[in-house]
């Protein structure tokens, strides 16, 4: 049976059916890794696209539309666990938390950027900007952060059924589509910029309820220089980045490939100024 967000996979190895039983919660099969990206290219993009009138493009940006590239070419990212079974996502749907002011002591809430895995740099830089714009003016008053309070409300026990029954719901694909809209455990990716904090990237855990199978994220700019194979010093600017991956969703190559592509695109990031030449399809 197709479910909401994606089509079941029927046509994958025996042992990714079974995994999900072995391994039945997600935080029971996460995996973790560290990697780090020269972004002296990113940095001169970014100079040249804020010339152009970009004034807020950043890192940010340009990683999330390098890992929408990635899922373009290599869509078995994007699948899910639901109900013990895979499936593969429909849409393209990345979570991020914000402050809604640059304070302290201020709120955050999470939004989702909705794709298609022929997103540019330019549309993925429109659409984040405006939908920051628009939970900074919404203030507390936007849908996640109303149902948040609403669920809040709740005295502890009646709380305590709901999000077991909101789970019981999840595991069948029974929860509405509203829901999993709003939901800031349901998408394809979550990444959070530690970098923004001044901060280097922490190892984020996974969510037993509903879909993300990763989690990333980016710590902050940093310069070395190493001497090259002529015996020159040489300036490099890196960005270090953890992952932490459900690993039922696809093996230990796939995930290889994808992040190896995801760090080229990164280190050559001019290809994300136009669409890809194919789209690749994901398994039946």
């Amino acid at each position: 049976m197709s479910r909401k967000e994606g089509r079941r996979i029927r046509g994958g190895i025996p042992m990714d059916a079974v995994s999900p039983f072995i391994m039945p919660t997600r935080t029971g099969a996460s995996n973790t890794f560290s990697a780090t990206v020269d972004i002296d290219k990113c940095e001169q993009l970014i100079r040249q696209k804020r010339l152009e009138g970009m004034a807020g493009i950043g890192m940010i940006h340009i990683f999330m539309a390098a890992y929408i590239r990635v899922i373009s070419q290599l869509p078995g990212i994007n699948r899910y666990i639901r109900g013990q079974r895979l499936y593969a996502r429909k849409g393209i749907e990345i979570c991020m938390a914000i402050k809604k002011e640059l304070k302290l002591n201020a709120p955050e809430t999470v939004i989702k950027l909705y794709a298609t895995p022929d997103d540019t740099l330019h549309s993925v830089y429109e659409r984040l900007s405006r939908e920051i714009e628009k939970n900074r003016q919404e203030g507390d008053n936007n849908n996640m952060d109303t149902a948040a309070r609403v669920l809040v409300s709740f005295p502890g026990v009646l709380l305590k059924f709901t999000v077991w029954f909101l789970k019981l719901l999840d595991y069948f694909g029974w929860l509405p589509v509203w829901l999993t809209k709003l939901s800031p455990f349901h998408g394809s990716m979550f990444i959070t910029n530690m970098g923004s904090l001044g901060m280097p990237p922490i190892f984020h855990h996974l969510y037993d309820f509903g879909t993300l199978p990763v989690f990333i994220a980016m710590g902050s700019k940093r310069t070395v220089y190493e001497v090259n194979r002529d015996g020159e010093t040489v300036k490099r600017r890196l960005i270090d980045f953890n992952v932490t991956c459900d690993e039922r969703i696809c093996d230990g190559h796939y995930y290889a490939s994808a992040f190896k592509k995801l760090k080229k695109v990164l280190e050559n990031p001019e290809q994300l100024l136009i669409p890809p030449e194919t789209v690749i399809e994901d398994i039946k």
